[in-house]
C-alpha cells in the first residue's frame, strides 16, 4: 500500500485540487482586476447577488450601455455584409481607446450611416418612380395608339349597320356608346395608366372587372426592367397596365383599388408630342439620379469599409467590457461601499498566478490599497477541472457526456483513451476498412490548423473534434483486422503459409470433409484457410464469443478496482470492506471462473462443454463432471465459489447500513465529539456560513439505497457480461456484410466478360463499402462501444454527479460567440 501511496499523481486520474477563495477589491481597481482575471481564465466567480434581479444590480447602467453598443455593432456588421464587404480580421494598428470614446464614435457612425441609408432610400424611391414612369410612358403610348385606330374602324362599322336599327342604343356596349356619333356622355371615355407587381396583376384585373361590372377595358404588358425594392433590395418584376373606363364613379373605384393593391398610377398625355417631351425629361432626370446614387453608394461603402476595418476589435472590446461588468455584478459591496467582495473557486496551482494578476491590477490602477486574496472554507463541493490537451479533450468529452466527474473521483477518461477505440476495433476489425479510416483521420489532423479557424457544419465539426479518437479507432481496427485476417473480408497469407492443406491434389472435399494440419500453427491471427471451410462460422463464433466474455470481465474488474481506489482516496473503509470486497468475490466467483475455464480450454484443447459446466454448477454442484472436467479439483472449487457468491450478496446488503447507524448514534451520544467538531462558535454562526451542516440520518433511506445498489450489482453482473457479447455480434455482422458485398457484388460482376457490368459492380461495391461499412457500421460500433463504457464499465465506480469548472475567461467568450 505504501508503494501505491508513493506513486506520483496522474494529471487526468483525478481532477485538479480546488480551493475556495475570497477577494476584497477596492472600487478604483475592481474593473482592471476583473479584466486581468478574465485574461488569465482560472477563477470561477460565485454569484453573491443571486437573489437580486438584473435591474437591481450595481453596474446595471454599464451593462445597458455595453448592450446598446453591441446592438450598434451588430447593425454595422449587418450593413457591411449586405454591402458585400468583408470585415478585416487583421490586427488593428489603431491605439486602444476608452469605452466612452468608443461609445461616442459608435453613435456618430450610426447617425451618419442611418442618414446615408435614409437619403439613399429616398433617392432610390424617386429613381424607381421615374423608372416606372418611363416604362408606363413606353407601354401605355402603344395602348393609346392601338385604341385610337380601333375606334376609327368601329365608327365606320357602326355608321353602316348599327345605327340603322332603332333599339341598338339600348343594347350597345359602353365603349361603343362612348365612341359612336350622336349625343355622348358628359363624362366621356377616360383611362388610368400605372404599374403593379406581376404577381398581383391577375387578382387586380378580376377586382377591377367586378367593381365596374365589366364596364372597363384592361390592357397590360410586362415591364422591360425589374425594379429594386429600396427596403429589401430585391428585384421585383412588374406589369404596366392601362384601364379604359367611363364616369367619375368608376374612376373613384379604380383609384381606390389601385391604392389597395399597391399599384402606382402615372398620368400619360394623349398627345404624342407631349409624351415625347415628358419622356425626354424623365430620361434626363434618371441619368442625373443614377450618378447621384452611384456617388452615394461609393461614399457609403467607403464609410462601411472604414468601420469594417475596426469592427472585430470593437466587438471583442465591447464583449469583454460587458463580461467584466456582468462579473462585477456578481460581487457585493462591503459596508463602507469602498470595496467589492467576491468569492469563487480556483485550482490550487493557479493561486500564485491569480495573486500576481491582482498585484498588477493594483499597480496599474494606482490604487493606494492592495487587493486582499485569502482562502476560505466552503459548504458545497468544489467544481471539477481536468487539464486536457487537443488529444485527450475528445475522450474527456465522451465521459462528460454521461456525467461530469464528482470532485476528485477517479476519471474514466484515462482508461477510455485505450479501451474505447480498442472495443470499437473488436467490433469493426478489418484492416482494409481500418486503413480507410486512418487516411480520413490523417487528413483531418494534417489540415488541423486550417479547419480549426473555419466555420464547419455540425457533422464536420463533430468529426473534426473527434479526429484523434478516429485515429486510434483506425489503428486498433487495423490491429484487430490483422488478428481476424480480414482485408475487405478477404484473408491474406501475411505472416507465412497456412498450417493446413487439402487431403489430396484435387482439393475437392475441402469444404465437406475438411483440411489436415501439416505444419506449425499460423503465427499471428486467424489462419487464412479457415475462410470458406465447413467449420469457419462455428470456429470464429466460438473465438469471438469467448474473447468478448474475457474482455468484458476484465473491464468490469477494472471498474471495481477503480472503486477501491476511490474509496481509499476518500478514506471510506466501509466501502472497501462491505462493497469492494464482496463485489470482487461475487463477480469473479461466477464470471471470473468462466473466464478461467475459457483460458484453460484454449490452452489444453479440451472438448468440455462450458455451457453444461456453468448451468450444472448451480443446478447440481455436487454431481460428477465426467468428460466436462478441465482440471483436478474442479468440483470442490465450484462448490466453494458458489458458496462465496451466495455469501457476497448479504455481505453487500446488510453490514454497511447498520454500521452507519451505529456510528451516527455514537456521535450524538457524546462518544465522538472530535468527529463532529462542534464548538460554541459553531452555535453562533450565520445560516449561510460556509461551515459544514450535519444532515439528519435516515436509516430506512440508506438501507433502501444499499439494497437497490446490491440488487443492481448482482443482476448487472449477469446482464453486463451478456451485454459484452455485442462485441461478438457486431464483429460477426461486419464480417458477413463485407463478405456479401465482396462475393455477391464484386466477384459476381467480375465473372462477366463485360467492361460496363464490371464497372457497375465496382461502383456498387465502392458505394456499399463507403456508406454502409465505413459510415453506418462505424457509427453503429461507436455507439455500442459508448454504451459499454457508460453502462457496463462506469457504473462500477463512477458517480458522475459533479459540475464543471467554468472560469471567467475572455477566450470562452469568443468560443461562445462562434
Amino acid at each position: 500500500m505504501e508503494f501505491i501511496d508513493n506513486l506520483p499523481p496522474m494529471d487526468l486520474m483525478r481532477s485538479e485540487k480546488m480551493t475556495f477563495v475570497q477577494l476584497i477589491i477596492p472600487v478604483e481597481s475592481a474593473h482592471r482586476a476583473v479584466s486581468y482575471l478574465g485574461e488569465l481564465g482560472l477563477l470561477q466567480f460565485r454569484d453573491l447577488n443571486a437573489d437580486k434581479s438584473p435591474f437591481q444590480r450595481t453596474f446595471v447602467n454599464q451593462v445597458k450601455r455595453c448592450g446598446e453598443m453591441a446592438r450598434k455593432l451588430r447593425f454595422f456588421k449587418d450593413q457591411v455584409s449586405k454591402a458585400g464587404l468583408i470585415s478585416s480580421a487583421r490586427p488593428d494598428l489603431q491605439p486602444d481607446i476608452e469605452l466612452e470614446e468608443l461609445e461616442i464614435q459608435l453613435s456618430e457612425h450610426e447617425h451618419e450611416l442611418l442618414e446615408m441609408n435614409s437619403n439613399s432610400e429616398k433617392l432610390r424611391q424617386t429613381y424607381n418612380e421615374l423608372l416606372e414612369f418611363k416604362m408606363v410612358l413606353q407601354k401605355a403610348s402603344g395602348f393609346l395608339v392601338s385604341s385610337k385606330s380601333h375606334a376609327v374602324v368601329e365608327e365606320r362599322e357602326l355608321d353602316e349597320t348599327a345605327y340603322s336599327k332603332d333599339r341598338y342604343v339600348e343594347t350597345a356596349s359602353l365603349l361603343e356608346q362612348e365612341m359612336g356619333p350622336g349625343p355622348s356622355n358628359q363624362s366621356g371615355l377616360r383611362f388610368i395608366s400605372g404599374i403593379i407587381c406581376k404577381s398581383k396583376a391577375l387578382r387586380f384585373e378580376r377586382m377591377l372587372f367586378r367593381a365596374t361590372r365589366g364596364n372597363m377595358l384592361f390592357n397590360q404588358a410586362t415591364a422591360d426592367e425589374h425594379i429594386m425594392d429600396p427596403v429589401s433590395t430585391e428585384m421585383i418584376e412588374k406589369t404596366v397596365f392601362v384601364v379604359f373606363f367611363s364616369g367619375e364613379q368608376a374612376k373613384t373605384k379604380i383609384l381606390k383599388i389601385c391604392e389597395a393593391f399597391g399599384a402606382n398610377c402615372y398620368p400619360v398625355p394623349e398627345d404624342m408630342t407631349k409624351q415625347r417631351q415628358i419622356t425626354r425629361e424623365v430620361l434626363a432626370r434618371l441619368s442625373e439620379l443614377e450618378a447621384t446614387l452611384d456617388a452615394g453608394i461609393r461614399h457609403r461603402n467607403k464609410a462601411l469599409s472604414s468601420i469594417g476595418f475596426h469592427l472585430m476589435k470593437w466587438m471583442n472590446m465591447v464583449r469583454r467590457e460587458k463580461a467584466v461588468y456582468d462579473t462585477l455584478n456578481m460581487l457585493n459591496f462591503d459596508v463602507t461601499k469602498k470595496c467589492l467582495v467576491g468569492e469563487g473557486w480556483c485550482p490550487i496551482f493557479a493561486k500564485a498566478q491569480i495573486q500576481e494578476a491582482l498585484q498588477r491590477a493594483t499597480f496599474d490602477s494606482n490604487s493606494q490599497v492592495g487587493i486582499i486574496f485569502h482562502v476560505m472554507d466552503a459548504v458545497e463541493s468544489p467544481p471539477t477541472y481536468f487539464r486536457t490537451n487537443r488529444f485527450t479533450n475528445a475522450f474527456q468529452e465522451i465521459v462528460d457526456a454521461y456525467g461530469v466527474a464528482r470532485y476528485q473521483e477517479a476519471n474514466p477518461a484515462v482508461y477510455t483513451v485505450i479501451t474505447f477505440p480498442f472495443l470499437f476495433a473488436v467490433m469493426f476489425g478489418d484492416w482494409g476498412h481500418g486503413i480507410c479510416l486512418l487516411l480520413g483521420a490523417l487528413v483531418l489532423i494534417a489540415r488541423e490548423s486550417k479547419l480549426s479557424s473555419q466555420k464547419l457544419g455540425s457533422f464536420m465539426e463533430m468529426l473534426f473534434g473527434g479526429r484523434y479518437v478516429l485515429l486510434l479507432m483506425s489503428i486498433f481496427s487495423i490491429y484487430c483486422g490483422l488478428i481476424y485476417n480480414e482485408f475487405f473480408s478477404v484473408p491474406y497469407h501475411i505472416f507465412g503459409g497456412s498450417a493446413y492443406k487439402c487431403r489430396d491434389a484435387t482439393c475437392s472435399n475441402s469444404n465437406t470433409v475438411g483440411l489436415i494440419k501439416y505444419q506449425d500453427t499460423y503465427p499471428f491471427g486467424v489462419d487464412p484457410s479457415w475462410r470458406g471451410s465447413r467449420s469457419e462460422l462455428p470456429f470464429l463464433n466460438s473465438l469471438k464469443m469467448k474473447m468478448s466474455i474475457l474482455l468484458g470481465v476484465t473491464q468490469m474488474n477494472l471498474g471495481i478496482v477503480l472503486s477501491y481506489f476511490n474509496a481509499r482516496f476518500f478514506g471510506s473503509s466501509l466501502d472497501i470492506r462491505y462493497q469492494f470486497v464482496p463485489q470482487v468475490i461475487f463477480l469473479n466467483s461466477l464470471f471470473g471462473y468462466l473466464s478461467l475455464l475459457i483460458i484453460i480450454k484454449w490452452c489444453t484443447g479440451s472438448q468440455a462443454d462450458l455451457y453444461h459446466v456453468m448451468i450444472y454448477m448451480f443446478l447440481s454442484p455436487t454431481d460428477n463432471l465426467g468428460e466436462n472436467q478441465l482440471f483436478w479439483g474442479q468440483r470442490p472449487l465450484q462448490i466453494i465459489l458458489l458458496l462465496l457468491a451466495l455469501i457476497a450478496v448479504p455481505w453487500m446488503l446488510f453490514p454497511k447500513p447498520f454500521i452507519l447507524k451505529k456510528l451516527h448514534s455514537e456521535r450524538f451520544q457524546g462518544r465522538a465529539y472530535g468527529i463532529l467538531g462542534t464548538s460554541e462558535m459553531d452555535l453562533e454562526v450565520e445560516p449561510d456560513s460556509s461551515r459544514q451542516h450535519h444532515e439528519e440520518f435516515n436509516f430506512s433511506e440508506i438501507f433502501v439505497h444499499q439494497m437497490i445498489h446490491s440488487i443492481e450489482f448482482v443482476l448487472g453482473a449477469v446482464s453486463n457480461t451478456a451485454s459484452y457479447l455485442r462485441l461478438w455480434a457486431l464483429s460477426l455482422a461486419h464480417s458477413e456484410l463485407s463478405t456479401v458485398f465482396y462475393e455477391k457484388v464484386l466477384l459476381l460482376a467480375w465473372g462477366y466478360n463485360n467492361f460496363v457490368i464490371r464497372m457497375v459492380g465496382l461502383a456498387v461495391f465502392a458505394f456499399a463499402t463507403a456508406f454502409i461499412l465505413l459510415m453506418m457500421e462505424t457509427l453503429s460500433a461507436f455507439l455500442h462501444a459508448l454504451r459499454l463504457h457508460w453502462v457496463e464499465f462506469q457504473n462500477k465506480f463512477y458517480h458522475g454527479d459533479g459540475y464543471k469548472f467554468r472560469p471567467f475567461s475572455f477566450a470562452s467568450l469568443i468560443d461562445d460567440e462562434d
